[in-house]
């Protein structure tokens, strides 16, 4: 038994150890010290404290010491840990960073932990660097190669605000009498058939389908929605070129708008999304008499979130195109039954984002006017 060091508590020490123990939300290794003070306190040896406590009879000896030498705060307090020898040095985390984030090797899309562990044994003196290594110094530097992110905002110039207020202004405005606003964009679809039958489910099996399948061509879905109404609609083509979108835009004004004098319609910055289209598809009279009733407004390059019809086809894709469909007249049935479904329930897309939400969040990256605001020009 340790009597060098004997432990003689204070009434306030006692009260104090007691309601740490009581408490129950401090850390297991301070309560057990607490545990120590209190038993030493009490007279226990150091062997019954340490079977009591279990914790080692070296535990109880350092803690009982640095109460007599240090104090009650001092016993309390963690020691510092270690730990182990970092693997890598400081060059060597400096290296390990910069092939992190340059190009990975020859035949290989991102680095993995496993290839950067070998290209790391390769240009360093080690014989074997593990990938719970090389993860926890990637960690510790916050990178994480192996992912991509995209941006929907990667350039925010005049022309960008410009398009982006335009399209926000008639998402968030009641439009005029006559007048709507349709958001217009296409889906190219692939038309794939089963080369073994599937096999329904039954009761204690589930649905059976070969993977193997038959790749029998392309299709196109046009997909038009109502920025203010519930009505959308999607339209099955064999091709999307310059002439299936004009068919489209006189789809839009002669039997799907035909009570409304002008049709706002939001596109993306697609080659075959211009007036010239219709040109191409119709005589001159034809042409100017669709281009009256439709007034095109464009996205911003880059900018297809702004384009509300997204979201719709998002939609379409999830509860009717995620499967296999192997032909055309196919998917020009099965699509217009979701369109019917989808329009009876009277589904709309809430648009939350307007100009002085966009000016809040992406105000920082708007240009910098040439002149403030009411100056006058010399």
């Amino acid at each position: 038994m340790n009597i060098r060091y004997r432990v003689e508590l204070a009434e306030e020490e006692r009260q104090q150890l007691e309601r740490l123990v009581a408490g129950g939300s401090q850390a297991v290794r301070k309560v057990k010290r607490a545990q120590i003070l209190l038993a030493a306190a009490a007279g226990r040896t150091d062997d019954e404290i340490a079977r009591t406590v279990q914790v080692g009879t070296s535990t109880v000896y350092r803690t009982k010491r640095r109460f007599v030498e240090e104090g009650l705060e001092q016993a309390l307090a963690e020691d510092p840990r270690p730990g182990g020898k970092r693997k890598l040095a400081a060059a060597e985390e400096v290296m390990l960073v910069a092939l992190a984030c340059s190009a990975p090797p020859p035949g290989r899309t991102t680095w993995t932990l496993a290839l950067l562990a070998n290209a790391m044994i390769r240009l360093t003196p080690h014989d074997r660097i593990s990938r719970h290594t090389i993860g926890r110094r990637l960690e510790e530097n916050d990178l994480k190669p192996w992912q991509r992110k995209m941006w929907c905002v990667p350039r925010i110039d005049a022309e960008y605000v410009a398009r982006m207020e335009d399209i926000l202004e008639l998402y968030t405005t009641a439009p005029k009498s006559g007048t709507a606003v349709v958001c217009v964009d296409e889906s190219p679809r692939q038309l794939i058939g089963e080369v073994r039958v599937p096999q329904p489910a039954t009761p204690g099996r589930r649905a059976r389908r070969d993977y193997e399948y038959r790749r029998n061509g392309t299709a196109n879905v046009f997909v038009g929605v109502d920025a203010h109404r519930p009505w959308r609609h999607a339209k099955v083509t064999a091709r999307r070129t310059a002439v299936d979108f004009a068919e489209w835009m006189r789809d839009l004004v002669d039997t799907h708008y035909g009570a409304y004098g002008r049709i706002q319609v939001v596109l993306d910055n697609l080659s075959t999304h211009t007036p010239a289209a219709l040109y191409d598809a119709f005589a001159p009279e034809e042409a100017r008499r669709l281009l009256r009733r439709l007034e095109f407004h464009f996205v911003p390059k880059h900018a297809s979130w702004l384009n509300m019809v997204e979201i719709e086809i998002g939609v379409l894709a999830a509860q009717c195109l995620d499967r296999r469909i192997p032909d055309l007249s196919t998917l020009t049935s099965e699509v217009d039954a979701w369109t019917r479904a989808r329009n009876e329930s009277g589904a709309t897309v809430k648009w939350m984002f307007g100009i002085e939400q966009a000016r809040l969040k992406l105000g920082h990256a708007y240009p910098a006017p040439a002149c403030a605001a009411g100056a006058v020009a010399a």
